[in-house]
């Protein structure tokens, strides 16, 4: 490696070079507000005179390649997108001379800074990646066109607007000064003496420059002669990442694929931020199976992956509806589950009706634990490991009987849970993509006429918000208030309309029959399904409001579906979060999960041991300056122990322990921490 100071218009200036931008990089992504920035620096630096401006390293590596006119190819590893973006600003800079009589100027711009002069095709000193637009967008700027009617979306275009704008007659001559006061740091590799992969993980080692899935990308990629390069890329790195893109809102989402896809495999959950990190652990070696095993694998969860994230792109349209609710609840951490069962059903090892109902049971299982309030951070683990429990040869009634086996946090809430608790739920008052799902579910649910939702449809208090006098006269004085103080929100008195605003504070009788202009805006004229009770009454007080709710529970346990089918009572080992697991006394571990990761082990002795090992190492004084530390019997002579266990090289716990003693500390321990979610126990059947 060797590390040069220089300036960036002496570096540009170099004969039969080409700045290249390989495959592996990412986009350039650079806004308006970086551009900016840029700008106001070259400027100062220009104002000042007697300065330069120091804009970091350019990393680069010649990897013995050369264009057909001998021009040598020198790959960007770090600086992309300073390069392009200065490279742009010269791009402005020539256009500018070029219109304003300034041949010389332009020339001079266009010859040393550009373009390769010498060569017969006098090709571009910057060569960006062919597998965006944005090299089409340069060559497309340089000719002189017109930039705005340019037929594609490019950042190149959008940031020449704006270097477009900011030159004229007083700031052309000072930007020009500007940039050849521009210091960097050039750093030169050498193939098969610097490791490139290190030294860029070093330069971006923040993290905050490049995603996961960029760091992967590189990772996969950057070790790899140049054909082979285009090659992977071509055959799975670029399906990868068109497979993993939120269409509507144009997001990446490589890095959330690649955590689901470790957590597939590893059985445990990478953090967000460690995924780069997970990868690299798991797959050290990057060999001919490597690349044609599991980037392929990749590739393929990525086809099911796209459809999670863009239900329209799946052509099954009874599939595609569950997907789209599944959307609606944002259960994204049941995907590492579900893309192992979207596998099974494009492998034909389950039909479409299992896979439908599959889809079903977990829309089932997350909705009743949001109505009875259970948590949702328990829901990744759960999911994480729930395929585990897939038998193929009764593939549905095996994911039924793991789920109705959950206990404690974890369970799956029976009818009867639902119905103590949903008749007096507010339903109004919650996230509005949960209130929209019950809803739209509610209406359309084996409805073969579905009403499209639009802005017009709201939510519609039969008994209002603020009824008017008429609803006094109407109902009894404590009908009046139970209305007001507990049915209000819930279920019963809640429908739908697009005539909202119409109806409004008005009493029952002309909510039901108002036909203004003709209109079909009462609920007599309705053409939704929620509203078919309403119809038949001429009357809302409490009877009717009970004769209601008697049909939207009944309509709600068809919808979300409590499995008819029978475990055995007798069985009562299982997965549990610790503070609901039941005596473990005789028991055995199968296995346990702490803070995502599972060991496997059949001790409790084990599990305190480690379990205790990871929290001291990260909070020592808890257990040495506390009461904990008489508590776990920590020290560092572990003669003076029955049964010792070493936690790290010094201290040693007791062991010598009942299972129940030890479940009892373990519990003290985590709700110091306020963690009391983080330990899961699976006994042994």
């Amino acid at each position: 490696m060797k590390a040069t100071e220089n300036t960036l218009k002496r570096f540009l200036t170099q004969d039969s070079v080409q700045f290249v931008i390989p495959i592996y990089q990412r986009n350039y992504d650079w806004t308006e507000n970086e551009c900016k920035q840029l700008l106001n620096d070259i400027k100062e630096v220009a104002i000042l005179q007697n300065s330069t401006h120091f804009i970091g390293s350019m990393v680069y590596i010649h990897d013995d390649v050369y264009t057909t006119a001998k021009i040598k190819e020198l790959s960007i590893i770090d600086g992309q997108q300073r390069l392009t973006t200065i490279t742009l600003l010269y791009v402005a800079l020539y256009q500018y001379a070029h219109k304003n009589g300034m041949k010389n100027k332009a020339e001079e711009i266009y010859e040393t800074l550009l373009i390769n002069k010498f060569t017969d095709k006098k090709e571009e000193k910057i060569k960006l990646k062919q597998t965006e637009n944005n090299l089409k967008a340069l060559r497309y700027l340089m000719a002189g066109n017109p930039p705005r009617e340019y037929h594609e979306y490019s950042r190149i275009i959008e940031n020449y607007i704006f270097f477009s704008k900011q030159i004229n007659a007083n700031t052309f001559e000072l930007i020009l000064k500007g940039l050849e006061l521009l210091l960097f740091v050039e750093v030169s590799l050498e193939r098969g003496k610097d490791d490139p992969q290190r030294i860029f993980e070093s330069l971006n080692s923040t993290g905050l420059e490049l995603t996961q899935a960029d760091l992967i990308r590189n990772y996969i990629l950057m070790g790899l002669p140049h054909k082979q390069q285009l090659d992977i890329f071509t055959r799975y790195w670029s399906i990868i990442e068109f497979n993993a893109k939120e269409e509507n809102s144009q997001k990446n989402k490589v890095s959330d694929l690649i955590r689901d896809y470790l957590t597939i495999k590893n059985k445990k959950i990478p953090n967000k931020n460690k995924v780069y990190e997970e990868f690299k652990k798991r797959y050290k070696e990057r060999d001919e199976v490597f690349y044609s095993t599991t980037l392929q694998e990749i590739k393929e969860y990525s086809l099911y992956y796209n459809k999670l994230l863009n239900p329209i792109n799946e052509k099954n349209d009874i599939i595609k509806e569950e997907i789209e609710a599944i959307n609606k609840l944002e259960v994204n951490v049941a995907y590492p589950f579900l893309l192992s069962v979207y596998k099974d059903f494009y492998n034909n090892i389950i039909n479409e009706n299992t896979f439908w109902s599959v889809l079903r049971l977990v829309q089932s299982y997350v909705w009743r634990r949001f109505i009875v309030g259970l948590p949702t951070n328990t829901l990744n683990k759960i999911f994480m490991t729930l395929y585990n429990e897939v038998n193929k040869d009764s593939y549905l009634t095996s994911i039924q009987v793991a789920l109705m086996r959950k206990k404690g946090t974890q369970k799956f809430p029976t009818d009867d849970e639902i119905k103590s608790v949903l008749k007096e739920k507010d339903m109004y008052n919650i996230q509005s993509k949960n209130k929209w799902y019950f809803f739209e579910q509610m209406e359309h649910f084996n409805n073969k006429e579905k009403v499209k939702f639009t802005n017009k449809i709201t939510i519609e208090h039969i008994f209002p918000q603020n009824p008017s006098l008429q609803w006094k006269k109407d109902l009894p004085l404590q009908e009046y208030q139970h209305f007001q103080t507990i049915y209000l929100h819930t279920i019963a008195n809640l429908t739908l309309s697009g005539n909202n605003g119409e109806l409004g504070n008005k009493s029952f009788y002309e909510k039901k029959n108002m036909n203004k202009n003709q209109g079909e805006q009462g609920y007599k004229y309705s053409n939704l399904r929620i509203n078919s009770f309403l119809k038949r009454i001429d009357e809302w007080n409490e009877f009717k409001y009970h004769e209601r709710y008697k049909e939207l529970i009944n309509r709600f346990m068809i919808i979300w579906e409590y499995p008819s089918i029978s475990i055995n009572d007798t069985f009562d080992e299982g997965e549990y979060n610790l503070f609901d697991s039941p005596d473990p006394t005789g028991r055995k571990l199968e296995y346990y999960s702490f803070r995502d990761e599972v060991f496997t082990t059949n001790t409790f002795v084990d599990m305190y041991t480690n379990v205790i090992r990871i929290l001291f190492e990260e909070n020592p004084k808890m257990f040495l300056q506390t009461e904990l530390k008489r508590e776990i019997e920590i020290t560092t002579h572990p003669t003076q122990l029955r049964r010792a266990n070493p936690i790290n090289s010094t201290y040693f716990i007791e062991v010598n322990k009942s299972s129940q003693t030890i479940f009892n500390s373990l519990k003290n321990i985590l709700l110091k921490l306020n963690s009391t979610d983080s330990l899961i126990v699976m006994f042994e059947s």
